[in-house]
């Protein structure tokens, strides 16, 4: 659920028809694939070296973890209250298709925003998870993304089924759903360093 909420299809592809005015369904289908690529090698990136790159700089993970779970909540107020993706001027009519806009804005922060980032971290970590439920992690990671790729590729149908307030609506309980996930990772990470701090 956690992923789900941070990639957001649903709110995805109302930003992928925003960034793609006047394409065909084929121009569409190639930048949709390679954003979801482009997104995926990320956040795998951040799952392999993450957690490394804390250990580096001498960061502790509940440190991380209320860092993160601040910085979700802020998005999920943003979800709630605001847009949940950047704003991108409208294309041209008549220009040819911009293919770089599948690593910014589409993949990056599109997809792979910081909140997702975070979240991959989170959900790995060596010391609260086995190896076995971090591979399930990765495993559930790449279904939420082939599940986002498959909303793009019907990116008309289901704009046209839901319509705007559906997606608003959507998109505002995910919000909220994401902001109750924010406060209990700043719970845990504080009832761990309250254990830390007393020598328990």
């Amino acid at each position: 659920m956690t992923l789900w909420v941070m990639l957001d299809p649903i709110s995805t592809v109302g930003f992928f028809l925003a960034l793609t005015p006047g394409m065909v369904a084929a121009e569409r289908r190639v930048l949709a694939t390679k954003a979801v690529l482009i997104a995926a090698a990320v956040l795998l990136f951040f799952i392999l070296a993450g957690q490394f790159l804390l250990s580096a700089l001498n960061i502790p993970l509940y440190s991380f973890q209320i860092a993160g779970g601040i910085v979700l909540f802020l998005f999920a107020l943003n979800m709630i209250f605001g847009h949940t993706k950047p704003q991108v001027a409208e294309s041209s009519p008549g220009a040819e298709p911009d293919e770089s806009i599948a690593v910014f804005p589409l993949a990056i922060p599109g997809i792979a925003g910081p909140g997702a980032m975070l979240v991959v971290v989170l959900l790995t970590d060596k010391e609260r998870y086995s190896f076995g439920q971090q591979v399930d992690t990765v495993v559930l990671l790449l279904v939420v993304l082939f599940l986002l790729w498959l909303a793009l590729m019907l990116a008309n149908p289901i704009s046209r089924i839901i319509g705007a307030s559906g997606a608003n609506v959507i998109a505002r309980v995910m919000g909220l759903l994401l902001a109750a996930v924010a406060a209990n990772n700043v719970l845990q990470a504080a009832r761990v360093y309250i254990a830390t701090a007393a020598g328990v």
